[in-house]
């Protein structure tokens, strides 16, 4: 069926260039009729981010999606915020209902769905968490709600990982250190899962890795980098010469846009074309 009606929807953060959401969401807009539905990548400094707010409710956008860094601050612009995303002090989708601009948090719902696809219970498990933004914060909470026995958080910024390892204190068993440190090290050797956060290694800085001896980890251990852009990442690349299996941000992302696409039009996406559309555009990198 054919919609003509003229929808706007687009991503806000800084940089914005890298990212494959909009060719992801035009691919699965124009599988589903919706040939009046624009995906425009918006790129919005900090000092900026109140105005860019008002002008999605100005320009009546349907909704956007949000990520670095404004994950974590354009909650105070909105007018109500979701169960989810507002115990992770995270948005990364915006809905507009008649001027009303509502934040959820999807990264769960995608962390916890690519893992049940890599067939990997967080049920009593020890994970390890590298970073300590936004995205930790969304994974951290999905951890907790699937009883992971024990959470560590590494971070070079003690202070931010200690903050959020404190807010999450009533939720499980989690604890911070700085990723350099001897404990933490130690941390890594009873590792049932890493999960890397960070943008260390995101493209067009591919060389780039957390500093973690990734030869620490116990035989099996999962390495999953949230990244997509590139596939394969130096961190995973360096975790599967090692010998262990490795699992990058593609189903996460293509699951979480699976459920902001649910919020934006009320109907689930293609999952094939979404899935077909990103491998290309990754080919292209």
């Amino acid at each position: 069926m054919i919609s003509t009606e003229i929808k706007n929807f687009g991503i806000l953060g800084y940089p914005v260039g890298h990212s494959l959401s909009p060719q992801m969401y035009k691919a699965a807009f124009e599988a589903a009729g919706f040939v009046n539905y624009n995906y425009i990548p918006l790129q919005v400094h900090a000092g900026k981010l109140f105005m860019a707010v008002e002008a999605i409710k100005g320009l009546e956008f349907r909704g956007v999606n949000v990520t670095i860094p404004h994950k974590m601050t354009i909650a105070r612009y909105l007018d109500a915020i979701d169960a989810d995303a507002l115990v992770i002090g995270a948005v990364n989708t915006v809905v507009n209902d008649g001027g009303m601009l509502t934040g959820y948090n999807t990264d769960v719902a995608g962390f916890l769905s690519a893992l049940a696809e890599a067939n990997f219970l967080p049920e009593d498990c020890h994970a390890v968490i590298l970073g300590a933004g936004g995205a930790a914060r969304a994974i951290l909470w999905g951890l907790c709600k699937k009883r992971a026995e024990f959470i560590t958080i590494g971070a070079r910024n003690l202070q931010k990982a200690n903050a959020l390892a404190k807010d999450f204190m009533t939720q499980g068993q989690v604890e911070a250190f700085d990723w350099n440190s001897d404990e933490f090290k130690e941390m890594l050797q009873t590792a049932d899962i890493l999960i890397n956060t960070t943008p260390l290694g995101m493209f067009p800085h591919v060389d780039d890795m957390p500093p973690v001896d990734l030869k620490l980890l116990p035989e099996g251990a999962l390495v999953y980098d949230i990244i997509y852009n590139p596939a394969e990442t130096k961190l995973l690349q360096t975790a599967k010469e090692l010998g262990y299996p490795t699992l990058n941000g593609l189903s996460m992302l293509l699951l979480q846009g699976k459920e902001a696409y649910r919020l934006y039009t009320g109907e689930t996406p293609d999952m094939e074309v979404m899935a077909a559309t990103l491998k290309k555009n990754l080919a292209m990198k």
